[in-house]
């Protein structure tokens, strides 16, 4: 497995809550869209329901995770995208179910006006880093050649 550096409190830096101030490892970069909460039927999951579309959001990012050969393991960056940020304390909870507490991705929260859609309350992206070694045995096989 790569290995990874975290820190959640750099010197001169506060200490983060929940979130790695640095990340860094080597390896094969993933970028996952932002997710919102619509199942594989495009139907949206938990209206007016921050917790419930967070579930559906982290399932949603651990299928396309999944299809990079990647896991929440190998995630180092998360992007939230909040139509009210006082819900990021309940969403903490559903992510804490997906990422490793004490060696956590580093983040972004920012409050926006609106998303794709009006009944979408929450969007999140994920950054990954895998490793090199054993590429060929990805789910759609290595990355195109440079």
């Amino acid at each position: 497995m790569t290995e990874r550096y975290h820190d959640q409190a750099p010197p001169g830096l506060a200490a983060a809550p929940g979130y790695s101030q640095v990340v860094s490892a080597s390896g094969r970069l993933v970028f996952v869209a932002g997710q919102v909460a619509l199942n594989e039927e495009g139907t949206v999951i938990g209206h007016g329901d921050v917790v419930r579309q967070a579930e559906q959001v982290f399932e949603n990012l651990d299928r396309a995770l999944d299809a990079a050969g990647a896991s929440f393991s190998d995630v180092v960056k998360l992007n939230y995208y909040f139509i009210d940020i006082s819900a990021l304390p309940a969403v903490r909870l559903v992510r804490d179910r997906y990422v490793d507490t004490g060696r956590p991705p580093a983040s972004t929260a920012v409050e926006v006006t609106g998303l794709a859609r009006p009944e979408f309350l929450i969007e999140i992206e994920a950054q990954a880093i895998i490793d090199v070694a054993g590429e060929a045995g990805l789910p759609h096989g290595p990355p195109p050649a440079k």
